[in-house]
Order: structure tokens, then sequence, then C-alpha cells
């Protein structure tokens, strides 16, 4: 019994430390293979186009044909599809036959109401659309919500805006209304600090089923992580307001971004620094752009290229770099500095990964390098 208890142990372990495994797709000339976060290749360069892992699995392409490999570079699908986008909420949208059909992992195709388009899953769901109608089905293609809306956005947070007619309203991931329909401009991402909406022409914060109008306001944009505080715009100045839609920090920026870490950055005559949530500026304005920090605390900042600094104000990776989103892009992963411990940065001799002590992971540098994803 021990020894069995053992063998199931290392077991565990082993479908443990596969399934957390990250890997990265790069490309060396003309071919793109895999690196694990050691730097070494995990699937050799060998395909002339591929994407990145999505859930264990990646779109490769194979002569004419897409199929989908496992993280060992195995065929988990074969490669029999004239297109294939990304695994979400264990299915993929392939088209094959001149069809689009929802596949899972091991190529089984999910049955779906007729739609006149359709859409990649997102937090497991996705759109139908009849005529000019949108609504949603779940994982198990059944109908989650009958098409009545004229649009529905991407999903954030479990949460999408809507339209009904010309009016905007919010959605939660099983259809039901969460913020009604009544407003001119709403937010794309919920947070429980509010999403800012535009009603008879004003600019507020909707929060607890109130709509607090921000005094002056003529743009604002989504609350980011906890802070509690997003900006805004009143006339060409911009500040950070509250839930309430108050002014906590008077609108006296040109520019302004989301605050993280206790900080965000600001920008007056094109230098950028950082303020913390009283106004006060910790860090002084001294850059061309900034951006937020990443939650190990290192942001990107730019002088003539790009580097990083810690929450002190000290570079920790020098301004060499460039950190354009890439083909990163067309994956939705967009996001610039730190994707968890490693940032994926370019230079004169390719794109290569850095950790949080500025190191090149690998010493290696690649044509093209997309993030980490995990499997």
């Amino acid at each position: 019994m021990k020894r069995l208890s053992v063998s199931l142990l290392i077991l565990f372990l082993t479908v443990f430390s596969i399934s957390a495994q990250e890997l990265a797709l790069v490309r060396e000339g003309k071919q793109f293979g895999y690196i694990d976060k050691s730097g070494a290749y995990v699937i050799e360069p060998q395909f002339s186009k591929a994407k990145s892992f999505s859930e264990g699995r990646a779109a490769v392409l194979e002569g004419k044909k897409w199929g989908f490999i496992d993280t060992s570079g195995k065929w988990a699908i074969q490669p029999e599809y004239d297109k294939a986008k990304y695994f979400d909420s264990g299915y993929a949208l392939v088209l094959k036959d001149d069809q689009w059909q929802y596949i899972d992992t091991s190529g089984k195709v999910l049955e779906t109401p007729t739609t006149d388009k359709y859409f990649d899953f997102q937090d497991g769901v996705a759109f139908i659309r009849q005529g000019e109608k949108i609504g949603l089905i779940g994982t198990d293609g059944k109908v989650l919500l009958e098409p009545t809306f004229d649009a529905i956005k991407k999903f954030r947070n479990g949460h999408a805006k809507v339209r009904q007619g010309e009016q905007w309203g919010m959605i939660d991931k099983t259809g039901k209304l969460i913020i009604p329909a009544e407003y001119e401009e709403i937010g794309n991402s919920y947070n429980a600090s509010g999403v800012f909406g535009m009603k008879g022409g004003s600019f507020g914060i909707i929060h607890n089923g109130s709509f607090n109008i921000i005094d002056g306001a003529d743009k604002v944009w989504n609350f980011n992580g906890t802070s509690g505080l997003t900006y805004a715009r009143k006339g060409k100045k911009t500040g950070f307001v509250n839930s309430k839609g108050e002014w906590v920090i008077e609108p006296k920026y040109d520019k302004a971004r989301a605050f993280s870490n206790g900080l965000a950055p600001v920008s007056n005559d094109k230098q950028w620094g950082f303020i913390n949530d009283k106004g006060e500026l910790v860090i002084e304005m001294q850059y061309r752009d900034a951006e937020v920090f990443a939650a190990n605390g290192l942001a990107p900042i730019k002088e003539k290229q790009w580097g990083f600094i810690d929450t002190s104000g000290k570079m920790v990776i020098p301004a060499e770099y460039d950190i354009t989103a890439g083909l990163a892009f067309l994956a939705g992963n967009n996001q610039k500095g730190f994707v968890g411990d490693l940032a994926r940065l370019k230079s004169k001799k390719g794109w290569g990964f850095f950790n949080e002590k500025g190191e090149l992971l690998g010493d290696k540098w690649f044509e093209n390098a997309e993030p980490f994803v995990k499997n």
C-alpha cells in the first residue's frame, strides 16, 4: 500500500509538472519551435507556421493543412484544417471544407445551434448571431442567451458590454443584465470599483447601482486592479477619480495611466514620471514615456529606448530595448513589460527574454519570440 501511494505521488507530481509547463513560440531562420523557461528547446524549430500554445495545444502548419501538437511536439490532432485558431474554454475554431466548427482538445466536434457567424469561446461562452442579433452559447453547445442584443463586446473579468439600440449596458457570463442598457457610452472592463459610463452627455462611475457623475469630465478610462482610482480628463488635463466620481487627484497632467503597485505614470510637457495615490510626485518626470508597474514592481520607461525601473526609480534593465507588442498582438496578448517573471524585449540582435535581475534568458536572441504561455 505504501509503495502504491509513493507511485501515485510520483505520477501526480509528473502530471502537475507537465500541466504547469510554460512554453514560448520562437523563430530561428524560417522555422518555428518552442522553448521552456530555461531557454532550452522543448520542441526544435521545424514548422513553417505555428501559433503559441493554448490549453496544452498549439496550431502548426504541415504542408497546406493545420493541426495541433501537444507540449511534447507530438500530433494531438492531425493536420486536416484550412485554418485553426486558439483554444479557450476547451474549444477552438477550425475551418474545414469551407465550414467553421468547434473542436475539443481531442478533435471531437461540438454540436451547436445554427449561427450566421462563428466566434471564439472566451471564459466559457461564445457569441451566436442570428440575423442582426447576438446571443450566447455555453461549452455544452446549448443556448445560454437567445440572440437579443444588437452587439456584445469581448468578455473581460467575466463581463461584457452590450448594446440595445443606441444604448449600452453590461451582462455577466450567464447573460444576466447587471448594468441596464441606458448609457450612451460604457467602459469595456468590469471592476469592483466601478465601470465608467456616460448618460445625458455626462460622464460618471457606475457603482453599486448608482451613476456618480464626475464634475466636468469629458473622458474616463477603465479602473485597473484594486487601486480604487481611475484616471479621467477634464478639459485638456487628466487627474484621478474614485468610485463616487470624486476628483481625488485634481486634473493637472497632460496624460496619465493606471495605478499599479501604488504608483501611476503621469506626464507634463512630454516628460513622464510617477505619482502615489496622494498625488505626490515620487519619481521625477524625466522619461519620454512610461507604462504601469507590473506585479513584480518593475515598469517600462523610455529614454531613447525602453528599459525598466523599480518602484524607487532605480534602473534595473538599461534603456536599450524595444517593447513593441509584435506578433503577440495577433494572439490577443499585447501586454508590454513583464508578463509573469519575464519580459520580452527586442534589440538589434533580435528578440529575447529578460528576468527580474535583467539577465537574458539562455543568453540567446531569436528572430521572433512570443510570450510564455502556461499549459
